[in-house]
């Protein structure tokens, strides 16, 4: 029985594993032991949920790809020799995506849930008070930015040192 696999992909060539992977699987002859190759992307929307003028997909899990395939040997190890395929998330066991998991993807793919692309106004340098988590009340500077994973280095002064705090986006007051 086939079952969705998460996949660690290089990033950025998502497409060219995709077709990579395709065409060795017909190659192989292999087509029956694979059901579809999903790299989930979705149009990008404002907090409005207005569609931006011009829309472009988004990759939800850049690095990652979805594999239907049946857990059999050849099969996994066509997978993994694929060039620019890092591995399966769960190792030498791989782990299959529940039905509950792989219907929240599809969903975002299908775009009943919004993906989000607002930017957060943090500049470097600037000011903030820490809202939540164990440094709640302190006033801090931003020191870097990471949007992607919507972190935030703020120095913060404890016991009269500067000391770097990595927080998130919703730890601070804009």
């Amino acid at each position: 029985m086939k079952k969705w696999y998460v996949i660690q992909v290089l990033a950025g060539y998502e497409d060219r594993i995709r077709a990579d992977l395709l065409k060795t699987i017909e190659e192989k002859g292999l087509q029956d032991k694979f059901g579809d190759i999903l790299i989930p992307s979705a149009k990008a929307k404002s907090s409005h949920e207005e569609v931006l003028k011009n829309p472009e997909e988004q990759y939800l899990f850049p690095g990652y790809m979805l594999v239907e395939l049946e857990p059999v040997q050849e099969a996994l190890r066509l997978v993994t020799q694929t060039p620019r395929i890092s591995r399966f998330l769960g190792g030498k066991e791989p782990l299959a995506l529940s039905p509950s998991e792989m219907e929240r993807v599809l969903a975002q793919v299908r775009g009943e849930v919004v993906v989000s692309r607002e930017k957060h106004a943090f500049e470097t340098g600037s000011e903030t008070e820490i809202t939540d988590g164990p440094f709640a009340g302190f006033m801090g500077i931003i020191e870097a930015i990471d949007e992607t994973h919507e972190r935030l280095t703020v120095m913060v002064s404890i016991f009269g040192r500067m000391t770097p705090v990595e927080l998130a986006f919703d730890q601070v007051k804009r």
